[in-house]
């Protein structure tokens, strides 16, 4: 199975070839030729699990600064092919600068922080909102956190140690997919939410969460490398070998607008169903190729909705935010404003 959205080229169809000829990118099995494209029509490939790709497709695409994205059979993030470094050196060595200035970094930890619970609350606020009469318990419920959600966010400015918000953070977390559960409205067991869990996930709705966070972190990658900064120095997240700190941390403003929100719609709108997913030995619970393709055409179209943005005062689409707050992240690494105003629509 392949997708080519907007300018993403998706890969799925597993034991797959890619390769190019002339300028033409052509995908094949078993000596069946299932698509070709234009090269100049490609901005970035994701290809997921056992996709075989030929080394002069792989050159071409490192020199004219297209990204080939790898993941699992099942969406899980392994690894991302990029062309020579680009961007300003002296951004770089600022945003390493940074990891060492303790009360500009706190500041940009507790805007990512308070970015994200605002959108996260949003989200319950929204559901309570929509629930329908006889749902007084849940609705209930979820204005119960989002009061908490509030709480949290009065206290963020009084902390000052990146310790103590990174508590917070997770106590925010932990409170939402609380009543994550409340926010499904199809009467099915299959669809429950009980906890997050991941690697593997134990459920549907946990499958889904992971697919998305691992496409936006994808996005937001992309977004910090276009603009010339390095995706593993982050600050909100602990720095590991081979961890996208800084995508991480930049991806938490966008997991509840971006994921969480389309997971709970996938399953409220039944555009997506228990036979969507795999079983596995073990007890994870996986998308299998068919509910891929579904949550990758949500996902797109999702990313082309009209949102407000606050800073630039103007609507935009969904998809273009990462790439917007990663010019923001820039100037304020640069020292060009005094605060990181994470995104939050109007």
């Amino acid at each position: 199975m392949i997708e080519q959205i907007e300018n993403t080229l998706y890969v799925l169809t597993q034991g797959a070839y890619l390769h190019l000829s002339g300028e033409t990118a052509i995908i094949e099995k078993e000596g069946e030729k299932l698509l070709q494209v234009p090269l100049h029509h490609i901005g970035g490939v994701v290809i997921f699990g056992n996709v075989m790709v030929s080394p002069f497709f792989l050159h071409r695409c490192a020199e004219e600064g297209r990204s080939v994205t790898l993941a699992t059979e099942y969406g899980r993030f392994k690894a991302r092919i990029e062309g020579p470094v680009s961007g300003n050196v002296l951004l770089r060595q600022a945003q390493y600068a940074l990891q060492n200035d303790v009360v500009r970094s706190v500041t940009l930890v507790r805007s990512i922080i308070a970015g994200k619970i605002h959108n996260t609350r949003g989200l319950l606020l929204r559901s309570r909102r929509e629930q329908k009469d006889g749902n007084g318990d849940r609705a209930d419920r979820l204005g119960l956190v989002a009061d908490r959600l509030s709480a949290i966010l009065r206290v963020l400015p009084e902390c000052n140690d990146i310790e103590v918000l990174r508590g917070h953070e997770g106590a925010a977390a932990h409170m939402a997919f609380s009543v994550y559960n409340d926010l499904i409205r199809v009467d099915d067991p299959l669809f429950s939410f009980e906890e997050r869990s991941r690697r593997p996930p134990r459920n549907r709705f946990n499958a889904l969460l992971s697919f998305l966070y691992m496409l936006v972190t994808g996005d937001c990658a992309a977004a910090l490398e276009t603009v010339g900064l390095d995706p593993q120095a982050g600050y909100l997240h602990t720095l590991r070998p081979g961890r996208p700190a800084l995508a991480l941390d930049l991806a938490e403003e966008f997991r509840s607008l971006l994921a969480d929100r389309l997971t709970v719609a996938l399953i409220n709108r039944r555009q997506i169903d228990s036979s969507d997913f795999e079983e596995r030995t073990g007890g994870a619970i996986l998308l299998g190729e068919n509910g891929r393709k579904k949550v990758l055409a949500a996902w797109q179209k999702r990313k082309q909705e009209e949102v407000g943005h606050p800073e630039l005062a103007r609507s935009i689409p969904l998809g273009l935010a990462p790439m917007i707050q990663a010019r923001l992240l820039a100037r304020f690494i640069r020292g060009e404003s005094q605060a990181y105003v994470p995104f939050v629509p109007r």
